[in-house]
């Protein structure tokens, strides 16, 4: 079976050429303006879009599984002119001492690992990496989303190539479960929200949900 590492290998190219900008631009700008600078470790950064707000006054770093991707991210940092330090590695075993960042971000991230206790040891491993007071924000899908709320939080999402579509696992959260596990790893939640893109209240039906936590 095709593993999800190798899944956003094959998609990379195409992902860079289709997801050129932050998709959650408005929330990573207001916290570009929260934190007003510092060290920030982007988790999961892909071809590296949500590092743009974080230009001005970051020390920016960045760990993705996918080697490809991470080609992807150099190229996208010289096209904008900033710099990123970038390292091919797993949210699960993060390669920095514990207290290393101010802040980090992990945009649609943690959904796509596999086990609960996996899921769990990748926030753990999120939490041991922040300075003591340090946020993290973080986005994952939400089950309750139309078109998934009857079905498995267990899917395999597809992805359209030239000729061919693969498929990207993806464990879908409710509100209430990624509350329980990231105040069981010892997060403080400072807020659970909808994308700001969603216009209604009821949070629960969003595609994203977007949290923002202490340590």
């Amino acid at each position: 079976m095709t593993t999800n590492r190798e899944v956003f290998d094959q998609i990379a190219e195409s992902w860079y050429q289709v997801r050129h900008w932050p998709l959650l631009q408005q929330e990573l700008e207001e916290l570009a303006q929260r934190w007003q600078g510092g060290r920030l470790l982007n988790v999961g950064c892909g071809h590296g879009p949500d590092f743009l707000p974080f230009q001005q006054g970051f020390e920016l770093w960045g760990i993705d599984f996918s080697p490809k991707m991470l080609r992807q991210a150099q190229r996208y940092s010289s096209k904008f002119n900033f710099y990123v330090n970038l390292a091919a590695a797993d949210a699960l075993s993060l390669p920095f001492p514990t207290a290393t960042f101010d802040w980090t971000i992990a945009v649609a991230v943690y959904h796509h690992i596999k086990g609960q206790n996996e899921r769990e040891r990748a926030f753990r491993e999120l939490k041991r990496v922040l300075k003591p007071e340090g946020e993290a924000f973080l986005t994952v899908w939400n089950r309750g989303q139309p078109g998934f709320r009857s079905k498995s939080p267990e899917q395999q999402v597809p992805w359209r190539l030239r000729g061919k579509t693969v498929y990207r696992y993806y464990h879908l959260f409710s509100c209430g479960e990624l509350k329980r596990l990231l105040a069981k790893v010892g997060f403080k939640i400072l807020s659970v929200t909808p994308e700001k893109s969603y216009h209604f209240p009821i949070k629960s039906f969003s595609r994203n949900i977007c949290v923002l936590v202490k340590k």
